[in-house]
């Protein structure tokens, strides 16, 4: 079996340098890995991850921990704090023509000059309204006229996601249809089912596909899925794709080299996959099954 490759051994000391200055003030802050997951949008194992040199540490990973640590990202990585500030320096469309970190990046940019003059609700805002209009939802957000949705400030609208034009190398197959365009969902029904979501606007509508998760997602089901995981983030069924193969598997961590991607239906096997050669897209947080009455 080939071994996951290791990380270089400049990016395993930003991991290192990460975790000793979490170390030297999680007691002063009341800080745990836990907190720092929750606040990230990941599981405290994948923080792990990260503080162990198993996984390399991403911008927006590290903007989160330096606002936890209240210490400039510079403190453990400047190859990440330069990356930030040149953010900051590109002008609007470049930046938002950058792909899935998009969000990410005007996110890290608006967080930076307006501090905490802002809540997230309007940080959220800002940046959704910055991504339409530079384009961003070109080509992923199925176009439609959404003039009629008027979603009070409990609700959220969740737009249909287009798999095949976002979510590159995947494979669909020819009969795939959308079976929701668009959605409008009370906040409180997301909670009451106990749904969590890095962003209200990293959700959105996609229809599952195929028999091998049968039993869990059938066919032609639809599926609010957070676009905002982008990494392995616990047990859970996510979007992912696999030597250049789309899927939808629930994954499950072996080793620091392996996952196991899971399918529900009992007549399909279990596979076993290299980490690096999985690519997450997105994770499914709600399955709406339609069942004749």
């Amino acid at each position: 079996m080939t071994k996951k490759r290791l990380l270089p051994p400049e990016l395993i000391a930003e991991c290192a340098a990460a975790h000793d200055l979490f170390l030297s003030k999680k007691n002063e802050l009341k800080l745990s890995q836990k907190k720092i997951a929750d606040e990230a949008g990941i599981t405290p194992a994948a923080v792990n991850l990260y503080f162990k040199g198993i996984n390399p540490l991403n911008a927006k990973f590290a903007a989160v921990l330096a606002r936890m640590l209240d210490e400039p990202v510079s403190a453990f990585s400047q190859r990440i704090a330069d990356e930030i500030a040149e953010m900051t320096r590109t002008p609007a469309k470049a930046v938002v023509s950058g792909g899935a970190s998009s969000a990410e990046k005007v996110m890290e940019m608006i967080r930076k000059h307006a501090g905490k003059s802002l809540n997230v609700d309007a940080q959220e805002k800002i940046a959704a309204v910055a991504l339409e209009a530079a384009g961003e939802t070109q080509g992923k957000v199925i176009q439609a006229d959404f003039s009629g949705l008027k979603a009070k400030p409990e609700e959220i609208v969740i737009r249909q996601y287009d798999v095949r034009a976002s979510m590159g190398h995947g494979q669909v197959p020819s009969d795939y249809n959308e079976v929701i365009r668009n959605l409008i969902i009370r906040e409180d029904v997301l909670r009451e089912k106990g749904v969590t979501y890095t962003s209200p606007h990293s959700l959105a509508m996609i229809t599952g596909w195929g028999q091998s998760m049968e039993g869990t997602i059938n066919d032609k089901d639809p599926l609010i899925v957070d676009r905002g995981v982008n990494e392995y983030a616990g047990d859970g069924i996510y979007v992912l794709t696999w030597h250049e193969h789309l899927f939808i598997k629930r994954i499950q961590f072996l080793d620091a080299e392996r996952f196991l991607l899971v399918s529900d239906n009992p007549h399909v096997r279990d596979q076993e996959a290299r980490i690096e050669d999985v690519t997450v897209h997105a994770k499914v947080l709600l399955i709406w099954n339609a069942r004749k009455a």
